[in-house]
């Protein structure tokens, strides 16, 4: 990890065991496979995918929330695969994530003060009097006003409980926060001002972020770079104007051609898939898309890709040079 990078993941797995009955052998889950990236600060990156493309696994491992199966991620310049326990609860401090859906992740017998002052309680020592003015101070930065202290999540709108949610991830002053689709359960008007606060905060605060969405249109907005997961794996990466104006992968095309544009001009064709997403239980030989690609040869059937870099991108993918 250089200097100018706050996290960085090196081959990062995380493998389950599944059982499949009493007579028969456990099968291998792979949820995430030898996925690495790069994350600095002041920057965002945004993992897509379909649901079941290990974005979530990849979340709970940087929050720390389960360990990898293998690989290594360095957080604030520690590995959180071999930190210690100390490690761990400094790094918890330094990653924090804000949840899909703001009315499930906020207490609801709790006061919004509370709230915000419980993750201070649990991790500084701090008075009551030093925590209250910290979470009043953090909730004029998220554009709630001072009467909303003392009140329950159940009596705030979705983007304002959104903001409370955005609030408390930030009382510890992280340096990483873990965005797993933050916006979609939001209308629109308000996406973009949830959307627009936390690239105000980002500005303000130096932080990094590694957003979560399956909504293109949503990340072209917000992203720096964009990381493409199918299968568990990463396809393609690189810098957003890289990956939106050329894709190099056949699942990244069919991604951005499905992201609905009012512009006429600036439609894609559409590419249609064949078939639906492989059980990660028994994935396919070789390319773990081959049975989907419109562009697969008798070589995407037997070996798997691996990652390379192809027109300033990293792409996985035996015929990105010529697609």
């Amino acid at each position: 990890m250089t200097e100018a990078t706050v996290l960085s993941a090196d081959n990062l797995a995380r493998y389950y065991e599944v059982s499949r009955g009493p007579f028969s052998k456990a099968a291998t889950l792979k949820a995430l496979d030898r996925v690495s990236f790069s994350v600095a600060p002041g920057k965002t990156l945004a993992v897509v995918g379909e649901s079941g493309c290990g974005k979530s696994t990849l979340a709970r491992l940087i929050t720390l929330i389960e360990p990898p199966t293998a690989g290594s991620f360095v957080l604030d310049g520690i590995d959180g695969a071999t930190a210690t326990r100390t490690q761990r609860r400094h790094l918890r401090k330094t990653v924090q994530m804000i949840f899909q859906d703001p009315f499930g992740s906020l207490n609801p017998r709790k006061k919004i003060g509370t709230i915000l002052e419980e993750p201070v309680a649990i991790n500084t020592d701090l008075s009551a009097a030093e925590r209250a003015d910290m979470s009043r101070g953090m909730m004029q930065k998220v554009g709630l006003r001072p009467e909303h202290y003392g009140r329950y999540p159940h009596m705030f709108s979705g983007g304002q409980r959104q903001r409370i949610a955005i609030a408390r991830a930030l009382m510890l002053s992280p340096k990483v926060v873990v965005a797993d689709e933050p916006v979609s359960a939001l209308d629109l008007s308000i996406q973009a001002q949830v959307l627009n606060l936390m690239m105000d905060l980002q500005d303000e605060l130096n932080l990094a972020y590694l957003f979560i969405s399956h909504d293109l249109s949503v990340v072209r907005h917000i992203a720096n770079e964009v990381l493409v997961m199918y299968l568990g794996t990463a396809v393609e990466q690189g810098a957003k104007e890289t990956i939106f104006d050329h894709p190099r992968h056949p699942y990244t095309r069919a991604l951005l051609a499905a992201t609905p544009r009012v512009n006429p001009d600036d439609r894609k064709e559409r590419a249609v898939l064949k078939g639906e997403l492989p059980s990660p239980l028994n994935p396919p030989p070789g390319c773990a898309f081959h049975r989907r690609c419109p562009h697969a040869t008798d070589v995407c059937s037997i070996e798997r890709p691996e990652p390379r870099m192809v027109d300033n991108r990293t792409v996985a993918c035996h015929h990105a040079e010529t697609i």
